[in-house]
């Protein structure tokens, strides 16, 4: 058993980014992240609830809401699954951080920044992606000066998986914190450029040997269906993308409700809409029930 939980299970990426005792390190990758012009000088976690109020709406695997003390707001996605819409609905989450600041009364439009960052377990198919490019910045600018047009808001694009560094070859913070996001679970000790406070105290909330018998239990579940959604995808991708994302669901649906109900079924092997079948894919681990299914579908 690996010493270090996975930060791309659900269990792990909480313990380690969206607790509020640990809200220190979360503040430490962001400002590694070097958003443009701002430092983070301290953050709190906002609700969910802005992020959708059904989970219809939200369309994340795991998420993170904080806000700095110049009200500036961070959004935070770890995505396991590559698709067709997700810049799109990077987009859409951003416009809830800009709405919730309108004031009542007269109002002058001033707006805090909104910054979303993407760290994706996948490499990304589409024109930003190039072999040995793995981080994205993206922002408003003039086309043809490329002069940032508006500098409040903007996108992080992580692809973690082309991240090839050494543990000779990191130099900055944001080398190290990928570092540490891709090799944590593989580690049997800290790596001696990792041993900072920030770092040691990331270890020490990612030992095993530190949580009681019911977290390792959590622990193990969340690990077992992050494999179980690599094995699938491995195995049913090459199918054709709708066929093949028919099979995923039917399958990790199975695993955590037991046997679909014959009309369930039939509802999502006969949905061609690929959008729709994203949503309920992405929301695998937040389903409950088949009802949550149909609201997605129908």
């Amino acid at each position: 058993m690996s010493r270090y939980i996975n930060p791309f299970t659900d269990f792990g990426f909480k313990k380690l980014f969206g607790e509020v005792a640990n809200i220190d390190i979360l503040l430490d990758f962001l400002n590694a992240l070097e958003f443009h012009p701002i430092k983070i000088e301290k953050l709190t976690f906002k609700t969910h609830e802005k992020l959708g109020e059904s989970i219809i709406d939200r369309k994340a695997i795991f998420d993170l809401y904080c806000e700095d003390v110049q009200g500036n707001r961070f959004i935070v996605e770890l995505q396991r699954v590559q698709q067709d819409f997700f810049k799109d609905r990077a987009l859409y989450y951003s416009t809830f951080a800009i709405q919730e600041q309108a004031e009542k009364g007269k109002w002058n439009y001033k707006l805090s920044g909104v910054y979303f960052v993407g760290i994706l377990d996948f490499t990304l198919t589409n024109h930003i992606s190039s072999p040995d490019k793995y981080i994205h910045s993206v922002v408003l600018m003039e086309k043809e000066t490329k002069i940032i047009f508006y500098d409040k808001l903007e996108y992080k694009y992580i692809e973690v998986p082309k991240f090839n560094k050494t543990e000779n070859e990191l130099v900055t913070t944001l080398d190290k914190w990928l570092y540490f996001f891709k090799y944590l679970s593989m580690l049997d000790n800290i790596p001696n450029v990792l041993n900072t406070e920030t770092f040691i105290k990331a270890f020490d909330i990612a030992e095993m040997t530190h949580m009681d018998s019911e977290k390792r239990l959590e622990y193990q579940a969340s690990l077992k269906a992050y494999r179980d959604l690599n094995v699938v995808l491995d195995e049913h991708f090459d199918k054709g993308e709708i066929k093949g994302k028919i099979e995923v669901i039917i399958k990790l649906v199975t695993k955590k409700l037991g046997n679909i109900p014959q009309d369930i079924e039939l509802k999502i092997k006969g949905c061609t809409d690929i959008s729709k079948l994203d949503n309920i894919l992405d929301d695998i681990f937040d389903i409950q029930s088949f009802q949550d299914i149909l609201k997605i579908i129908d």
